[in-house]
Protein backbone atom coordinates (compact mmCIF):
# COMPACT_ATOMS: atom_id res chain seq x y z
CA UNK A 1 0.00 0.00 0.00
CA UNK A 2 1.06 3.58 -0.62
CA UNK A 3 1.63 5.63 2.55
CA UNK A 4 -0.91 8.44 3.05
CA UNK A 5 0.24 11.92 1.92
CA UNK A 6 1.43 14.43 4.50
CA UNK A 7 -0.12 17.82 5.14
CA UNK A 8 0.70 20.59 7.62
CA UNK A 9 -1.53 23.09 9.41
CA UNK A 10 0.24 26.10 10.93
CA UNK A 11 -1.37 28.02 13.78
CA UNK A 12 0.67 31.17 13.27
CA UNK A 13 2.86 32.01 16.23
CA UNK A 14 1.98 28.89 18.22
CA UNK A 15 2.05 25.41 16.64
CA UNK A 16 2.31 23.19 13.56
CA UNK A 17 0.21 20.04 13.11
CA UNK A 18 1.35 17.40 10.59
CA UNK A 19 -1.32 15.07 9.20
CA UNK A 20 -1.04 11.84 7.22
CA UNK A 21 -4.31 11.16 5.42
CA UNK A 22 -6.98 11.68 8.08
CA UNK A 23 -4.63 11.09 11.06
CA UNK A 24 -2.94 13.98 12.89
CA UNK A 25 0.52 12.49 13.45
CA UNK A 26 1.70 15.20 15.82
CA UNK A 27 1.33 18.78 16.91
CA UNK A 28 4.55 20.68 17.55
CA UNK A 29 3.81 23.54 19.94
CA UNK A 30 6.75 25.88 19.52
CA UNK A 31 5.35 28.75 21.58
CA UNK A 32 3.71 27.16 24.66
CA UNK A 33 1.84 28.84 27.50
CA UNK A 34 3.75 26.83 30.11
CA UNK A 35 4.15 28.22 33.66
CA UNK A 36 7.70 29.35 34.49
CA UNK A 37 8.34 26.63 37.17
CA UNK A 38 7.85 24.01 34.41
CA UNK A 39 10.65 25.54 32.27
CA UNK A 40 8.67 26.53 29.14
CA UNK A 41 9.93 24.83 25.98
CA UNK A 42 8.56 23.50 22.66
CA UNK A 43 7.07 20.02 22.69
CA UNK A 44 5.35 17.41 20.52
CA UNK A 45 1.92 16.29 21.73
CA UNK A 46 -0.27 14.57 20.89
CA UNK A 47 1.88 12.11 18.95
CA UNK A 48 -0.01 9.35 17.12
CA UNK A 49 0.66 6.22 15.14
CA UNK A 50 -0.72 5.99 11.61
CA UNK A 51 -3.51 3.91 13.17
CA UNK A 52 -4.50 6.97 15.20
CA UNK A 53 -3.37 5.74 18.64
CA UNK A 54 -1.87 8.41 20.93
CA UNK A 55 1.62 7.46 22.12
CA UNK A 56 2.51 10.53 24.20
CA UNK A 57 1.40 12.04 27.49
CA UNK A 58 1.08 15.73 28.33
CA UNK A 59 1.61 17.32 31.74
CA UNK A 60 1.05 14.19 33.89
CA UNK A 61 0.14 14.93 37.51
CA UNK A 62 3.25 13.17 38.82
CA UNK A 63 5.65 15.27 36.70
CA UNK A 64 3.79 18.20 35.18
CA UNK A 65 6.93 19.32 33.31
CA UNK A 66 6.86 16.13 31.20
CA UNK A 67 5.31 17.10 27.86
CA UNK A 68 5.08 14.46 25.14
CA UNK A 69 8.44 14.53 23.37
CA UNK A 70 10.67 17.45 24.29
CA UNK A 71 14.33 18.49 24.30
CA UNK A 72 14.80 19.00 28.05
CA UNK A 73 17.99 19.57 30.04
CA UNK A 74 17.91 19.62 33.86
CA UNK A 75 21.42 20.99 34.53
CA UNK A 76 22.78 23.61 32.13
CA UNK A 77 25.33 25.29 34.31
CA UNK A 78 23.24 26.72 37.16
CA UNK A 79 20.05 26.64 35.08
CA UNK A 80 17.19 24.14 34.91
CA UNK A 81 15.68 23.79 31.43
CA UNK A 82 13.90 20.56 32.39
CA UNK A 83 11.25 21.93 34.71
CA UNK A 84 10.26 21.47 38.32
CA UNK A 85 12.71 21.35 41.22
CA UNK A 86 16.47 21.00 40.78
CA UNK A 87 18.47 18.15 42.30
CA UNK A 88 20.88 19.48 44.95
CA UNK A 89 23.15 16.86 46.49
CA UNK A 90 22.42 16.41 50.18
CA UNK A 91 19.08 18.23 49.90
CA UNK A 92 17.33 16.11 47.23
CA UNK A 93 15.05 18.14 44.94
CA UNK A 94 14.70 21.83 45.71
CA UNK A 95 12.52 24.39 43.94
CA UNK A 96 14.94 27.16 42.97
CA UNK A 97 14.55 30.36 40.98
CA UNK A 98 16.44 28.84 38.06
CA UNK A 99 13.76 27.51 35.68
CA UNK A 100 14.82 28.82 32.29
CA UNK A 101 12.78 29.00 29.08
CA UNK A 102 13.49 27.98 25.47
CA UNK A 103 11.73 30.79 23.59
CA UNK A 104 10.82 30.69 19.89
CA UNK A 105 12.49 33.51 17.94
CA UNK A 106 11.72 32.88 14.27
CA UNK A 107 10.61 30.17 11.88
CA UNK A 108 13.33 29.33 9.35
CA UNK A 109 11.64 26.53 7.40
CA UNK A 110 8.15 25.10 7.01
CA UNK A 111 7.46 22.83 4.04
CA UNK A 112 5.49 19.70 3.21
CA UNK A 113 5.34 17.21 0.35
CA UNK A 114 3.51 13.91 0.00
CA UNK A 115 6.12 11.97 2.01
CA UNK A 116 8.07 14.60 3.99
CA UNK A 117 7.32 17.52 6.31
CA UNK A 118 10.00 19.90 7.57
CA UNK A 119 9.91 22.42 10.40
CA UNK A 120 12.87 24.52 11.54
CA UNK A 121 13.20 27.48 13.86
CA UNK A 122 15.54 29.46 16.07
CA UNK A 123 15.16 29.64 19.83
CA UNK A 124 16.64 31.73 22.62
CA UNK A 125 17.33 29.88 25.85
CA UNK A 126 16.82 32.46 28.59
CA UNK A 127 17.50 32.13 32.31
CA UNK A 128 14.69 32.79 34.79
CA UNK A 129 16.42 36.09 35.50
CA UNK A 130 16.22 37.00 31.81
CA UNK A 131 19.84 36.44 30.75
CA UNK A 132 20.74 34.75 27.42
CA UNK A 133 22.23 31.29 27.81
CA UNK A 134 21.93 29.38 24.49
CA UNK A 135 21.12 30.25 20.88
CA UNK A 136 19.55 27.16 19.29
CA UNK A 137 18.62 26.20 15.74
CA UNK A 138 16.27 23.21 15.64
CA UNK A 139 14.90 21.15 12.75
CA UNK A 140 12.20 18.46 12.74
CA UNK A 141 11.57 16.27 9.71
CA UNK A 142 8.73 13.73 9.46
CA UNK A 143 8.85 10.94 6.87
CA UNK A 144 6.45 8.06 6.20
CA UNK A 145 8.25 4.96 4.89
CA UNK A 146 5.17 2.70 4.83
CA UNK A 147 1.46 2.60 5.64
CA UNK A 148 1.97 1.63 9.30
CA UNK A 149 5.17 3.47 10.26
CA UNK A 150 6.49 7.00 10.36
CA UNK A 151 9.71 8.57 11.61
CA UNK A 152 10.64 11.90 13.11
CA UNK A 153 14.19 13.20 12.79
CA UNK A 154 15.05 15.72 15.51
CA UNK A 155 18.14 17.90 15.02
CA UNK A 156 19.53 20.63 17.23
CA UNK A 157 22.57 22.90 17.26
CA UNK A 158 23.09 24.85 20.47
CA UNK A 159 25.56 27.74 20.78
CA UNK A 160 26.67 28.96 24.19
CA UNK A 161 26.01 32.71 24.35
CA UNK A 162 26.21 33.04 28.15
CA UNK A 163 29.66 34.64 28.17
CA UNK A 164 31.29 31.77 30.10
CA UNK A 165 31.77 27.98 29.78
CA UNK A 166 28.69 25.86 30.55
CA UNK A 167 28.74 22.33 31.95
CA UNK A 168 25.69 20.31 30.89
CA UNK A 169 24.86 17.43 33.21
CA UNK A 170 22.17 15.45 35.00
CA UNK A 171 21.08 14.61 38.54
CA UNK A 172 23.56 11.72 38.38
CA UNK A 173 26.48 14.04 37.61
CA UNK A 174 25.30 16.05 40.63
CA UNK A 175 25.34 12.99 42.91
CA UNK A 176 22.05 11.08 42.49
CA UNK A 177 22.71 7.51 41.41
CA UNK A 178 21.12 6.17 38.22
CA UNK A 179 19.11 9.34 37.49
CA UNK A 180 20.97 10.55 34.42
CA UNK A 181 17.99 11.90 32.52
CA UNK A 182 18.26 14.84 30.15
CA UNK A 183 18.10 15.23 26.37
CA UNK A 184 15.36 14.10 24.00
CA UNK A 185 12.74 12.74 26.38
CA UNK A 186 9.62 10.74 25.47
CA UNK A 187 6.88 10.23 28.07
CA UNK A 188 4.49 7.45 27.16
CA UNK A 189 0.78 7.03 27.93
CA UNK A 190 -0.35 5.77 31.33
CA UNK A 191 -1.44 2.52 29.72
CA UNK A 192 2.15 1.82 28.65
CA UNK A 193 3.22 1.39 32.29
CA UNK A 194 4.61 -2.12 32.58
CA UNK A 195 5.32 -2.33 28.85
CA UNK A 196 8.26 -3.97 27.09
CA UNK A 197 11.62 -2.20 26.91
CA UNK A 198 13.79 -3.27 23.96
CA UNK A 199 17.53 -2.87 23.38
CA UNK A 200 20.00 -4.23 20.81
CA UNK A 201 20.74 -7.05 23.29
CA UNK A 202 17.07 -7.92 23.68
CA UNK A 203 14.24 -6.89 26.02
CA UNK A 204 14.67 -6.40 29.74
CA UNK A 205 13.34 -4.56 32.76
CA UNK A 206 13.95 -0.85 33.10
CA UNK A 207 16.06 -1.43 36.20
CA UNK A 208 18.29 -3.80 34.23
CA UNK A 209 18.62 -1.55 31.21
CA UNK A 210 18.76 1.94 32.69
CA UNK A 211 22.23 3.39 32.19
CA UNK A 212 23.12 0.91 29.44
CA UNK A 213 24.98 2.28 26.41
CA UNK A 214 23.36 1.49 23.07
CA UNK A 215 22.70 3.02 19.66
CA UNK A 216 18.94 2.59 20.07
CA UNK A 217 16.23 1.63 22.53
CA UNK A 218 12.60 0.73 22.00
CA UNK A 219 9.34 0.47 23.89
CA UNK A 220 6.24 -1.59 23.18
CA UNK A 221 3.01 -0.69 24.95
CA UNK A 222 -0.68 -1.55 24.89
CA UNK A 223 -3.47 1.01 24.74
CA UNK A 224 -6.52 1.31 26.91
CA UNK A 225 -9.93 1.17 25.19
CA UNK A 226 -8.76 -0.59 22.00
CA UNK A 227 -6.29 -3.07 23.51
CA UNK A 228 -4.03 -2.45 20.50
CA UNK A 229 -0.26 -2.19 20.72
CA UNK A 230 2.21 0.40 19.47
CA UNK A 231 5.99 0.26 19.13
CA UNK A 232 8.43 3.17 19.60
CA UNK A 233 12.15 3.20 18.77
CA UNK A 234 14.62 6.04 19.35
CA UNK A 235 17.94 5.99 17.46
CA UNK A 236 21.03 8.01 18.36
CA UNK A 237 23.06 9.39 15.45
CA UNK A 238 26.62 8.05 15.29
CA UNK A 239 28.02 11.60 15.14
CA UNK A 240 26.43 12.69 18.43
CA UNK A 241 28.67 13.54 21.38
CA UNK A 242 28.98 10.61 23.79
CA UNK A 243 27.69 8.10 21.18
CA UNK A 244 26.45 5.54 21.99
CA UNK A 245 24.66 7.23 24.88
CA UNK A 246 23.57 5.84 28.17
CA UNK A 247 19.78 5.53 28.32
CA UNK A 248 17.37 6.69 30.94
CA UNK A 249 14.38 4.37 30.67
CA UNK A 250 11.41 3.43 32.79
CA UNK A 251 8.55 0.96 32.40
CA UNK A 252 7.35 0.84 36.00
CA UNK A 253 5.80 3.93 37.61
CA UNK A 254 5.63 5.36 34.07
CA UNK A 255 6.88 4.75 30.54
CA UNK A 256 9.74 6.82 29.15
CA UNK A 257 12.77 6.71 26.88
CA UNK A 258 15.68 9.15 26.85
CA UNK A 259 19.06 8.82 25.11
CA UNK A 260 20.97 10.77 27.74
CA UNK A 261 24.34 12.11 26.53
CA UNK A 262 25.00 13.72 29.92
CA UNK A 263 23.91 10.71 32.01
CA UNK A 264 27.05 10.18 34.10
CA UNK A 265 29.54 12.72 32.71
CA UNK A 266 29.16 16.45 32.23
CA UNK A 267 29.88 17.92 28.81
CA UNK A 268 31.50 21.34 28.77
CA UNK A 269 30.49 23.83 26.09
CA UNK A 270 32.90 26.74 25.88
CA UNK A 271 31.64 30.27 25.39
CA UNK A 272 30.61 30.79 21.73
CA UNK A 273 31.05 27.06 21.01
CA UNK A 274 28.30 24.95 19.41
CA UNK A 275 27.17 21.43 20.29
CA UNK A 276 24.87 19.43 17.98
CA UNK A 277 22.70 16.32 18.24
CA UNK A 278 20.50 14.28 15.87
CA UNK A 279 17.95 11.57 16.67
CA UNK A 280 15.32 9.50 14.91
CA UNK A 281 12.07 8.55 16.63
CA UNK A 282 10.24 5.74 14.81
CA UNK A 283 6.56 5.26 15.64
CA UNK A 284 4.73 2.15 14.49
CA UNK A 285 1.31 0.63 14.89
CA UNK A 286 1.22 -2.83 16.44
CA UNK A 287 3.48 -4.95 18.62
CA UNK A 288 6.43 -5.46 16.29
CA UNK A 289 8.18 -7.97 18.54
CA UNK A 290 11.94 -8.23 19.02
CA UNK A 291 12.75 -8.75 15.34
CA UNK A 292 10.34 -6.05 14.22
CA UNK A 293 11.80 -3.51 16.63
CA UNK A 294 15.23 -4.11 15.09
CA UNK A 295 13.73 -3.34 11.69
CA UNK A 296 12.32 -0.12 13.12
CA UNK A 297 15.82 0.80 14.26
CA UNK A 298 16.97 0.23 10.65
CA UNK A 299 14.26 2.64 9.49
CA UNK A 300 15.53 5.16 12.02
CA UNK A 301 19.06 4.89 10.64
CA UNK A 302 17.70 5.35 7.13
CA UNK A 303 15.75 8.44 8.21
CA UNK A 304 18.89 9.92 9.76
CA UNK A 305 20.87 9.21 6.60
CA UNK A 306 18.12 10.72 4.44
CA UNK A 307 18.17 14.03 6.34
CA UNK A 308 21.92 14.25 6.88
CA UNK A 309 22.33 17.13 4.43
CA UNK A 310 19.45 19.18 5.78
CA UNK A 311 20.18 19.66 9.47
CA UNK A 312 20.21 22.93 11.36
CA UNK A 313 22.96 25.40 10.53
Amino acid sequence: MTPPPLQACHVLGRSVTVTAGDVELFTYTYRPDTPTPESPKPYLHPVRTLAGEVVSLFRPHDHVWHKGIAWSLPHVGEHNFWGGPTYVHGRSYVQLDNNGSAVHREMTALSVSDDRAEIAHRLDWISQAGRPVIDEHRALTAVVPDEATWALVFETSMTNVSGAPIDIGSPTTKGRENAGYGGLFWRGPRAFTGGVVDSPDGPGTADELRGKRAEWFGFRGRHDETGDWSSIVMVDDAANPQHPPQWFVRSEEFACLCPAPFFSEEVRVEDSATISFRYAVVIAAGDRGEDGVRLLADLGRAALAGTAAGGPA
